[in-house]
């Protein structure tokens, strides 16, 4: 497998400026001074990145009273992300990278193994940006299942 690029605690968080669901501009530069966590997943509407995106959906009050935000990011076209936001009752940003460019930035598109074999695709990935733009928690390949769960723990928000 070839190396992707990957971020490591105390990188710089790529800067990115995304459509969202409703195709307004969202930007990594619109949370500085905060804390927020942005996740890669493949595909909006997928069993797994739907069991993800409830759970973020779910924790969003917890997670805020710490002071951190949500950012999802996929390949799919805004159009495709206001449906899914829609029928999961998603209200955190979900933001369109079709080129795969802020992807393959932040280490979460390359080669990976799936069911096996050796594939390129969108490497499911968590990071926590801190206030001043770095990055406090890098995780990548991560479950979609119980992977929240995970999370809190790992930042000891329990």
């Amino acid at each position: 497998m070839s190396d992707t690029q990957r971020l490591a605690v105390g990188d710089p968080a790529p800067a990115f400026t995304l459509p969202d669901a409703q195709g307004k501009s969202v930007s990594l530069a619109d949370y500085a001074g905060r804390k927020v966590i942005v996740y890669f997943y493949p595909a909006a509407s997928t069993p797994g990145c739907t069991t993800q995106a409830c759970d973020f959906r779910d924790s969003l009050a917890d997670l805020g009273e710490f002071g951190i935000d949500v950012i999802g990011i996929s390949p799919d076209k805004p159009v495709k992300l206001a449906k899914f936001a829609d029928a999961e009752g998603l209200d955190f940003p979900l933001l369109s990278d079709p080129d795969k460019t802020v992807l393959t930035q932040w280490g979460a598109f390359g080669e990976k193994k799936l069911y096996g074999k050796v594939v390129t695709g969108v490497i499911r990935s968590t990071f926590l940006v801190d206030e001043q733009g770095t990055i406090a928690l890098a995780q990548y390949n991560v479950r979609a299942t119980g992977h929240v769960a995970k999370l809190r723990r790992d930042l000891a928000l329990d």
